[in-house]
């Protein structure tokens, strides 16, 4: 196996999470007035900017699942727990003794065991609650005369809330990983070139350069 510097990350992939990542922070932070945490919007403007930005997600996320299915990508996200103990061991208290992380990136498998977890637990269970909480939220005047007392309308608001939280909960977790290892910016820019250290087999390297070598990064090999 060889390491090299890959285009892993593609034009689409790049600013689907960025678009993301701006949505979600401005969910959180309209989410949080809404809830009355801060007083920095006018009621109003919240509900209204965070309507129309969860809609917008909710389009993004239609076309996302589209690129996954179609491309192939959803592969990634599927949970191993092939070496996911030692790299939860890793997490817990390796990395605080300066161990060397024990999984490798590979080209088709650029997540490890734990991150495979938390994506495949993000994107079927917490997203949708979210897509479906807040819909039911947004939508109640067509099922309000189903829901005498609005004791169901409740129900939905908090698990929407509960959703909200968790999903702030895993983008803590998400920045704080990025913070340790080869650093906050080793971690961010495969994300804004497209490039990531990946190991490759002879039989991908050859490929590469013969079929695809816009895809390996002009400079010499990352390691080797």
């Amino acid at each position: 196996m060889t390491e090299r510097l890959v285009k892993v990350y593609s034009r689409f992939n790049r600013l689907w999470h960025w678009s993301q990542v701006a949505s979600i922070a401005i969910l959180l932070f309209t989410g949080a007035r809404i809830m009355g945490l801060h007083s920095v919007l006018p009621f109003g403007l919240a509900v209204m900017v965070h309507t129309v930005v969860a809609l917008a997600l909710l389009v993004l996320w239609a076309f996302v699942v589209f690129w996954l299915m179609t491309t192939g990508a959803w592969r990634q996200f599927i949970p191993s727990l092939d070496g996911f103990v030692e790299v939860a061991r890793y997490y817990a208290w390796g990395v605080f003794r300066g161990q060397e992380h024990p999984y490798h990136k590979r080209l088709g498998r650029r997540l490890n065991p734990l991150q495979a977890f938390a994506y495949f637990a993000l994107k079927m269970v917490l997203l949708p609650a979210i897509w479906i909480t807040g819909l039911a939220y947004l939508l109640h005047g067509l099922w309000s005369h189903l829901d005498s007392g609005d004791q169901w309308l409740w129900l939905v608001a908090n698990l929407h809330i509960l959703a909200g939280f968790a999903v702030a909960a895993f983008v803590v977790i998400h920045v704080y990983l990025l913070t340790i290892g080869h650093g906050f910016r080793a971690h961010v820019r495969p994300m804004l070139t497209g490039f990531d250290r990946v190991d490759l087999t002879p039989e991908q390297e050859a490929y590469l350069e013969t079929e695809e070598p816009g895809r390996l990064h002009p400079e010499l090999r990352a390691k080797g």
